[in-house]
């Protein structure tokens, strides 16, 4: 048997978010001689136990694709994450630990404090985040968005339409909100983000903190939206 905690947290209802995640590994894994179950482990991150004549290719392959909590960081290295936490000056992005990105690092967004550039790009809790270690002594460490990141970003906020955000909930959960609050004609589609975090698309003309407001009293979630801007 192998196990292996992988760079996935399972937060708010953990039984769906578990069923969720196996759904997903059930279909990754399909093709491959092994078992597996799911637990979390501490810090809420996904530790899967695997056991077969495929469980060595089935660990590699879960690393590869979710990657692992970090131990440490490294000047010059890029991490993936999620965001921890939206405070006045600073966003903290959990990569195996909390790292802070402060104000100065996050003047590529533009001007406002951290809340207020959240808000703009519709960053909520649990949403996945990649970050650069700028520099790292003891526990304290420097960091930035990766470009990629903020590329995406403002690729949002420069799109024709806007975007929601939203944590803790399946897709299918957001469906159903949708078509029963009669907007299944005001979206384009849901992007997946992570596991239980997704983007709705708007179509033209739709606006975004309206569905907020629809959909919000049907879902257990947090909610952003990004206003697009195109000229």
């Amino acid at each position: 048997m192998k196990k292996v905690v992988i760079l996935q947290p399972l937060y708010g209802n953990r039984e769906r978010a578990i069923n969720s995640l196996r759904a997903l590994i059930e279909n990754e894994l399909k093709e491959l001689e092994v078992e597996f179950e799911i637990s979390v482990a501490s810090d809420q991150w996904a530790e899967i136990s695997l056991e077969g004549e495929d469980e060595d290719v089935s660990r590699n392959f879960l690393v590869s694709k979710y990657g692992t909590p970090a131990n440490k960081a490294e000047p010059g290295k890029v991490y993936r994450g999620f965001i921890l936490a939206v405070e006045e000056d600073l966003l903290v992005v959990n990569i195996g630990f909390p790292v802070r990105v402060e104000a100065r690092e996050l003047k590529a967004l533009g001007s406002g404090k951290a809340k207020q550039l959240a808000a703009r790009f519709g960053l909520i809790p649990h949403l996945p985040a990649e970050i650069e270690i700028i520099e790292s002594k003891g526990n304290r460490h420097r960091a930035r968005f990766s470009k990629q990141q903020l590329d995406l970003w403002w690729e949002w906020k420069k799109a024709g339409t806007d975007r929601v955000t939203i944590n803790a909930a399946t897709r299918s959960e957001i469906k159903s909100a949708i078509k029963k609050t009669g907007h299944g004609k005001d979206i384009y589609e849901i992007e997946r983000l992570g596991l239980l975090e997704h983007a709705i698309v708007c179509r033209e003309k739709t606006d975004g903190p309206g569905i907020v407001a629809a959909i919000g009293p049907l879902l257990k979630s947090e909610m952003g939206v990004v206003i697009g801007s195109a000229d």
